[in-house]
C-alpha cells in the first residue's frame, strides 16, 4: 500500500472492485454516456490516473475536468466523477500512523500495548511501566467525536499534554479523558510523525511525575 492525499491506495480492494493488472499497472475501464465514451483508472507506482475516451475514435475527451459549460459535457463530466468518486471510496484506506506509534513506543520505551476492554477492541493503552500510570491510548473512533458530524471512523492518540496546543484540525481536547491535561491526536490527519513523537515523549515524561 502507498500513499494517496491523505489515503492509502489498497491494492487487494482494487482487484476485487474490478481493476485488471497489466504489467506493472491496474488497469479499470467503464462504459459511460450509453456506451459512447470509457473511463479508464489506472493506478501506477502508487498514482492514480483517469482520462475517458470516445469509443468511436479511441480518442481522449479532453472536455472533462474543465471549465467548459454546457449540458452535454456536463452531463459526461458527472459521469466520469461519479466513477472516479466510487472509486475513491471503496478502494482507498485511510491513512493513519497507529503502527509507527506503536513501533516508537516499543523501540524507545521497551513499553508494550494493553488491550483491556473486551467492549472496545481497538482501544490500547500504553503504561509508564516504572509506575504504571498511563501515557498513551490509541483507539479508532468516529469522527464527529472530536469535530463535526461525520461518523466516518479514525484512529486517535491521546496523550498527557496541556491544551494549549489544541488546534481542533489535527489536535483536539482528550477524548474521555481530562481535556486540560490530555490531547487526542488525529492519526489519520497531516499532522507531522515527528511532531506525534516529540509529543509522545512529553507524555512520557509527565507520566514519570510523581
Amino acid at each position: 500500500m502507498r500513499r494517496y492525499d491523505n489515503k492509502i491506495i489498497n491494492y487487494d480492494k482494487l482487484l476485487s472492485y474490478g481493476f485488471k493488472i497489466e504489467k506493472d499497472n491496474y488497469i479499470f475501464n467503464k462504459s459511460i454516456h450509453n456506451g459512447e465514451f470509457n473511463v479508464i483508472v489506472i493506478v501506477n507506482n502508487g498514482m492514480i490516473t483517469s482520462k475517458v475516451v470516445e469509443v468511436d475514435s479511441n480518442d481522449e475527451y479532453v472536455l472533462v475536468d474543465t471549465s467548459s459549460t454546457g449540458s452535454f459535457i456536463l452531463e459526461v463530466n458527472n459521469e466520469y466523477e461519479e466513477v472516479v468518486n466510487d472509486i475513491f471510496s471503496k478502494c482507498l484506506d485511510n491513512y493513519n500512523l497507529s503502527n509507527k506509534v506503536i513501533s516508537y513506543i516499543k523501540n524507545k520505551y521497551g513499553d508494550e500495548v494493553e488491550y483491556l476492554w473486551e467492549k472496545f477492541p481497538s482501544y490500547a493503552v500504553v503504561r509508564n511501566k516504572w509506575n504504571n500510570k498511563w501515557y498513551a491510548l490509541i483507539a479508532k473512533i468516529e469522527k464527529n467525536k472530536l469535530i463535526g458530524e461525520s461518523n466516518e471512523l479514525i484512529w486517535v492518540l491521546n496523550l498527557r499534554c496541556d491544551s494549549d496546543i489544541v488546534d481542533n484540525i489535527n489536535i483536539f481536547p482528550g477524548y474521555h479523558m481530562n481535556k486540560k491535561s490530555w490531547i487526542s491526536i488525529d492519526l489519520c490527519g497531516n499532522i507531522d510523525i515527528d511532531n506525534v513523537y516529540n509529543l509522545i515523549d512529553k507524555s512520557y515524561e509527565l507520566s514519570g511525575k510523581k
